[in-house]
């Protein structure tokens, strides 16, 4: 179940504690986040957090209510105590003294502050639906509610989970995932309405249904039926649905009550401005409890931009919070969702134009007003979300071969993978929490030497991790690049080949005898028809070898033959074989017409596959030198040139060979 990691101070007798400089009530990321940056502003700080448990990942209560991850695997990583920082859990805020500048908590506990940050989060919304008091009927917002959950799951038949957004389809998936039958109620017409259109919602539902999980949209629950225990659901149209566990996934509500009892203004969530500061100047709200400019933020990036505006705030330094567009990229009941931008308000504009991709189970739609991006959704895999997110938050300009290459493919842009270090600063790099490239590269810089440091001292990489392999290659983007394997050898070969490439270039061919004469060697070569056809052949099979030797890769069953490191040697060694054949069957006569044709395709795979070698072995001084990247070597361009000149090579052999017995 749950480790319990209780602090000291929970048990301690009620009493005053030492004054502090700022106070952050709130152990989730926002709040952790609100303390490191004001630690980093020079203040000491104390965190409070009521749930007994160490703070953790909300994203991943999903697996842990599957059985697949234990609690200790969704931990969040968390500043150790220190002079400056001291996190204190069990501890719960009931009252706040705005007049002596403490906070009392459940204990009678006294907590002085000079300056106080609220990141009080949200909870779980339950409407008053009748039966909603029943036993057997469940949340699914915390650690405790996945706990409960999974004690259910082992005697639980049939569930009914209300509310199809992400909290309701998480708990579906890990329901299900434990056996039970699962029935999705949601009372908009497509699943996650905040997210994704119609369309989208229903690609969505089509994939959760080949899951094995029923989904009813456009559905109103009227009441939960039962007397002692829940035994089922009463829909509109007094349609009936028999279950004997319910899961109220309705969304949350910011939690305002603390506030509200001190006398701070709050509506649906408490107010700020744009320094995050309440109606106290001394208290400030970050996170989901806050409300700035009429808006609660639901995701843990926008909560880290609050939380660093307001540690600014508190410092006395100038601090502006700026909201940015909203993006979510997640996946699903194992199915990839992206959005980004107001779907909603998007979806019903009447001078906003739309474009649709569909193949099989993907779905992909972007939104434009007059010619700019104003948002994107997409159900499904898809490769340049991340870069869709950063195009729609920059307002991003939509040329008509673009839109093309949408209609066709499902892509704005030639698809190529982009390397870390190609990144602008300003790229997202971490999709939930929303830390960009350049605040991970400056932490990197401040001495943060592994993924996990930069988790740390950035947010990224903390909630759903995706994102650790690129944290990594910039914790790796100045180290020096490893050499291929038998660089060396490769390097020689290259260079061997590629002389031997240049050598009709730069000598011409060895000129034929005037006349015969049986003990020149060249008349031997090029005279004496038996051995022409002799020498041919073996051209043709050493051409041949090099051919379907370049194409191992792509036979994963030759592994077994060796590694491609030192086929690759192979292919080099029998490369400048062939132009020794060359040389035996032609004395590097070219000719002309059809042999001409031949023997520049001949050179030309050569020369560029030496110069593909050269690329290959040299990669990592390469790259040391800012030519070339881990994703784009260089040996890109001189493989694709290799690759053209061997396409004739076949058919040209072919028509080499016919033509010579023909004639």
């Amino acid at each position: 179940m749950l480790d319990p990691v209780v602090s000291s101070s929970a048990q301690a007798a009620p009493m005053p504690r030492p004054a502090g400089q700022s106070l952050v009530i709130g152990a989730g990321p926002v709040g952790l986040r609100a303390a490191q940056e004001l630690v980093r502003q020079g203040q000491t700080v104390t965190v409070l957090g009521d749930e007994s448990v160490s703070p953790y990942n909300r994203v991943r209560l999903t697996p842990l209510l599957s059985g697949d991850v234990r609690f200790g695997e969704i931990v969040t990583p968390t500043p150790e105590d220190s002079d400056m920082l001291t996190v204190c859990l069990g501890q719960r805020a009931v009252r706040i003294d705005r007049d002596k500048r403490h906070v009392i908590t459940a204990d009678g506990s006294l907590w002085p502050y000079q300056s106080l940050v609220l990141a009080l989060g949200s909870h779980a919304f339950v409407p008053n639906i009748p039966g909603a008091k029943l036993p057997g009927v469940y949340r699914f917002r915390t650690a405790d509610d996945a706990s409960a959950l999974m004690a259910r799951s082992f005697s639980a038949r049939h569930v009914a989970v209300i509310g199809g957004g992400l909290l309701g389809l998480e708990a579906a998936r890990g329901m299900r995932r434990k056996g039970c039958t699962v029935t999705v109620i949601e009372h908009e017409p497509q699943l996650m309405p905040r997210q994704l259109d119609k369309a989208g919602g229903e690609t969505l539902a089509a994939a959760i249904a080949a899951l094995g999980v029923e989904v009813r949209t456009g559905t109103a629950v009227k009441r939960i039926s039962g007397t002692h225990r829940v035994e089922g659901l009463v829909l509109a149209g007094d349609a009936t649905l028999a279950c004997d566990t319910v899961i109220i996934c309705t969304g949350v509500r910011a939690n305002t009550a603390l506030a509200k009892s001190a006398g701070l203004n709050a509506a649906r969530g408490i107010l700020v401005d744009d320094r995050m500061q309440t109606s106290d100047p001394d208290i400030y709200a970050v996170g989901e409890c806050a409300e700035h400019d009429g808006k609660v933020v639901g995701l843990v990036g926008p909560g880290y931009a609050q939380a660093e505006a307001a540690a600014r705030a508190i410092a006395g330094h100038d601090a502006n919070y700026i909201p940015v567009q909203d993006a979510t990229k997640l996946k699903v009941i194992g199915a990839d969702v992206f959005s980004a931008g107001p779907i909603p308000q998007l979806d019903a504009g009447v001078a906003i134009k739309s474009y649709v991709w569909r193949d099989g189970d993907s779905y992909r739609r972007i939104f434009l007003d007059r010619g700019r991006l104003k948002g994107a959704v997409g159900v499904g895999p898809w490769d340049q979300a991340s870069r869709m997110q950063d195009a729609v938050r920059a307002n991003h300009g939509v040329l008509p071969w673009m839109l093309f290459r949408f209609v066709r493919t499902g892509n704005l842009w030639i698809d190529e993978e982009v390397s870390v270090a190609e990144m602008a600063d300003s790229a997202t790099l971490c999709n939930c929490t929303g830390v960009s490239v350049g605040q991970a590269r400056a932490a990197h810089a401040q001495g943060c030497r592994s993924a996990r440091m930069i988790g740390l001292n950035t947010g990224a990489g903390t909630v759903c991790g995706t994102c650790l392999p690129l944290l990594s290659e910039v914790v790796n983007a100045n180290a020096a690049p490893e050499p291929v394997r038998f660089h060396k050898p490769i390097l020689a070969l290259s260079l061997v080949a590629g002389l031997a490439a240049l050598a009709p270039l730069i000598f011409g061919y060895v000129p034929l005898p005037t006349s015969y004469t049986p003990d020149d060697l060249r008349t031997w070569l090029w005279q004496d028809p038996l051995v022409k056809q002799w020498t041919g052949f073996v051209l043709v099979g050493l051409t041949l070898a090099a051919m379907v030797i370049g194409l191992r890769k792509r036979w994963r069953i030759t592994d077994r033959l060796g590694s491609y490191d030192g086929w690759r040697l192979v292919h080099l060694a029998i490369g400048g074989a062939c132009f020794a054949g060359l040389l035996a069957h032609t004395g590097l006569n070219l000719g002309a017409g059809l042999n001409l044709a031949l023997g520049v395709s001949f050179v030309g795979a050569a020369l560029s596959g030496a110069v593909t070698g050269l690329a290959t072995g040299g990669d990592h001084t390469l790259r040391a030198h800012r030519i070339g990247t881990a994703r784009k070597p260089a040996r890109r361009l001189p493989t694709w040139v290799h690759v053209l000149f061997l396409w004739p090579l076949p058919v040209l052999l072919l028509l080499h060979v016919l033509i010579a017995y023909a004639y």
